[in-house]
């Protein structure tokens, strides 16, 4: 089954937007010097649609890993930590990259306020970190958001509170637009090569299969496990996503003569993409 993925094929070089820098670049731009802005630094660029999305005309938001690079291995560059001075706030999701430099990005500025996005969010799993991928778990990282913003900047409270329930007003409908395309499929496994849809597979009643194990790739027994589960799941799609290579999911489906299909889970119009992930998953679950 050839499955059309839309848009989504190729996302790699369509993130470069929103004042990002395109495939293979070094950093995103410095915040601008504003003093009617908060200069907002986030971690990956789906952090950046929500802040934007509740400081609206009052942010300026930079992001730390740029598109195409990998949140799990990411190192800053000097010239981004040096930027760090002029931020009025870093948020944060926990993403892995993290760990090893947050003590670095917080002692850049000292008065930067640091708000963890993940706050009051129960991870599932091996600790993963993929909770952006989850519309009923982003609306508690909206609050988050919007409560961090209102502490740097109360005089904008009104607005960023406006925008913060017109932004769960549309995780609402998103939330019932996914279930009402994932309702009625018999089959309700997919397979993909990185495990970053965990959150969305437990919230509308999917069973992700990860090709890739504890962040390395399949050892022969494991690929052997994962061919035969394709086969007994009547699976001719394996999900991949562009920060990773293919290799392995390339193999699989060339066992089982099916394909590889690119989805992002970065990609930096948040909304759009998980309508259309959606659709997507709905139209390859369907065929199988």
């Amino acid at each position: 089954m050839k499955v059309r993925l839309k848009t989504l094929v190729g996302v790699l070089c369509a993130l470069a937007v929103l004042s990002l820098v395109g495939c293979g670049g070094a950093a995103t731009q410095a915040p601008a010097e504003s003093a009617d802005m908060l200069n907002v630094v986030v971690s990956i660029v789906p952090q950046q649609y929500f802040v934007e999305r509740i400081g609206g005309e009052h942010v300026n938001v930079t992001v730390m890993v740029p598109p195409g690079f990998s949140p799990a291995t990411y190192e800053p560059k000097p010239e981004q930590l040096q930027a760090l001075s002029k931020a009025d706030a870093y948020v944060r999701i926990r993403v892995p990259f993290e760990e090893a430099w947050m003590e670095r990005i917080s002692s850049a500025n000292q008065d930067m306020l640091v708000i963890d996005e993940s706050e009051g969010i129960e991870r599932i799993g091996d600790n993963d970190p993929h909770l952006w991928l989850s519309p009923r778990l982003v609306k508690v990282q909206a609050q988050t958001i919007y409560d961090g913003l209102v502490e740097v900047d109360p005089d904008h409270a009104a607005g960023y509170e406006a925008n913060l329930e017109t932004f769960l007003a549309d995780l609402d409908e998103l939330d019932a637009y996914i279930r009402e395309m994932l309702s009625g499929l018999e089959s309700r496994k997919f397979m993909v090569f990185h495990p970053a849809w965990s959150y969305l597979a437990h919230d509308y009643n999917l069973e992700m299969i990860p090709v890739q194990i504890e962040g390395s790739d399949p050892s022969a027994a494991e690929m052997t496990g994962l061919i035969q589960a394709a086969q007994e799941n009547n699976t001719r799609v394996i999900f991949a996503q562009p920060e990773f290579s293919t290799e392995s999911a390339e193999a699989i489906a060339e066992e089982i003569g099916g394909q590889v299909l690119l989805i992002s889970p970065l990609a930096p119009d948040w909304l759009d993409n998980l309508h259309r992930v959606a659709d997507t998953f709905a139209e390859v679950l369907a065929g199988q």
